[in-house]
């Protein structure tokens, strides 16, 4: 989730990379009761709204294109090895989709092109760090724990929760957001990132979506998706997340996912070179496309999957992503939004089970975990893991776990409304397609 703020204020970027990004009217489409009795995320702020109608006219002097964007990563690092070749082909899949589906306003093409050209900078420094400093290729990576589920299933909270634990580690927004140089022990909670990170965040918050976090609170310091690991081989569901692009959505559903994977573990090698010693606690939804991906780079990964009905998740995923897709874009389409948003989690989770079923052993390393459970009495679930994955949970990791839950009650930052009706979803239909999954885990 912390991926789409990263083209705010980018040094080196267009000046106009500090104004808010855009947020736009929806196109025709919406049933109208469906806008009676929800509180739409997708609101335009004025300034925003009025930025892009004026430099509309502007917007294709603001170029996406792959073998530009390379040559200014390595005009403006000075490095020329991106490593392995893997990433061009989906590269170049990702820059033609934002330029022929994602109807990107004049600031959501800045941010676009300021989030690829980013990427690629940081992928050549990532690179010449490995070459430089042979042990980072050596750290090991040891029992991670991957948080897996539908979105909006409740595993930000585990998440979070779950990285209280002194002894564990989740990654966070700053370190995602600008991972050069490797964090260092000393200065972690010190380094002048988190006080950028935030700023970035600042805007975010004020300008592109004031109502978002009704659903996901994003903060410097606070743990997130690890997808941002995957974007710097561009095979990542981060980019779906942020712009209207099925076509690119498409290709990844199609191709091999390793080069990500692999990607994810030299990312997360390097974030623990300096700060090694603890347990990774990592989380995405669509980590259930990767599950071979995942046991092919980490064979001892261990996966806490949370089940919540589909229909209630598809909802409100779509009200998220409708909210995403308005910063950048000139309109959207609720109806469009909630189609995708269907057939995309029918494909995930038949992948999904199919890779949790390839081998029977592989069931040991999944721990299932009832939403509605977990949400009556979170700490009840906490102990479960714990005891699944033979983790001692101490008496200082539990308090501060509680101390988490009396500091972020459920609804702290307000209630998040929505239908399935909304998004033209008829929920008979969809729960009879859903029901194998509903009946196997009980949701």
């Amino acid at each position: 989730m912390c991926a789409h703020l990263s083209p705010i204020g980018c040094p080196g970027s267009p000046r106009a990379v500090h104004l808010p990004l855009a947020w736009q009217p929806l196109r025709s489409g919406e049933p109208r009761e469906a806008r009676q009795g929800f509180a739409p995320l997708h609101r335009p702020h004025p300034a925003v709204r009025l930025a892009n109608r004026l430099a509309a006219p502007h917007s294709r002097r603001v170029r996406i294109d792959a073998a530009e964007l390379l040559e200014s990563a390595v005009r403006r690092t000075g490095l020329h090895d991106f490593g392995d070749d893997d990433f061009l082909e989906p590269l170049h899949v990702l820059v033609r989709a934002c330029e022929t589906e994602a109807s990107l306003t004049f600031l959501g093409r800045i941010a676009a092109r300021t989030n690829i050209l980013r990427l690629l900078e940081q992928r050549l420094w990532l690179e010449h760090d490995r070459k430089r400093y042979p042990e980072i290729a050596k750290q090991s990576i040891r029992r991670p724990l991957f948080i897996i589920s539908l979105a909006r299933s409740g595993t930000t909270l585990l998440h979070r929760l779950l990285a209280q634990d002194p002894e564990s580690r989740a990654p966070l927004s700053w370190e995602l957001m600008f991972p050069i140089p490797a964090p260092q022990r000393p200065t972690y909670g010190t380094d002048v990132r988190i006080r950028r990170a935030q700023r970035e965040i600042r805007l975010f918050n004020r300008f592109l979506a004031p109502k978002l976090r009704l659903v996901h609170e994003v903060g410097a310091r606070l743990p997130e998706e690890c997808l941002m690991m995957m974007a710097f081989s561009f095979r990542s569901f981060q980019f779906p997340s942020m712009y209207q692009i099925p076509s690119y959505q498409e290709w990844m559903e199609q191709h091999d996912l390793g080069p990500g994977y692999r990607y994810h573990r030299r990312v997360l090698q390097y974030l623990q070179w300096q700060r090694a010693g603890n347990r990774w606690i990592l989380k995405a939804p669509s980590h259930i496309f990767g599950i071979d991906e995942i046991f092919a780079n980490y064979p001892d990964a261990g996966f806490i999957h949370v089940h919540r009905d589909p229909l209630e998740v598809t909802a409100s995923l779509a009200s998220l992503t409708a909210a995403l897709y308005s910063a950048f874009s000139e309109g959207i389409d609720l109806q469009r939004i909630g189609r995708d948003q269907v057939e995309s989690l029918h494909r995930g989770l038949e992948r999904y089970l199919r890779a949790r079923d390839r081998e029977p052993a592989r069931q040991r390393n999944f721990l299932d975990v009832d939403y509605r459970g977990f949400t009556a009495d979170p700490m009840k679930t906490v102990r479960r893991v714990y005891d699944f994955f033979g983790i001692p949970l101490t008496e200082d990791a539990n308090l501060r776990m509680q101390r988490f839950l009396r500091r972020n009650p459920r609804g702290k930052h307000g209630r998040h409304r929505y239908s399935l009706r909304q998004f033209g979803i008829d929920p008979d239909a969809e729960a009879r397609r859903f029901q194998p999954y509903r009946d196997r885990f009980g949701v």
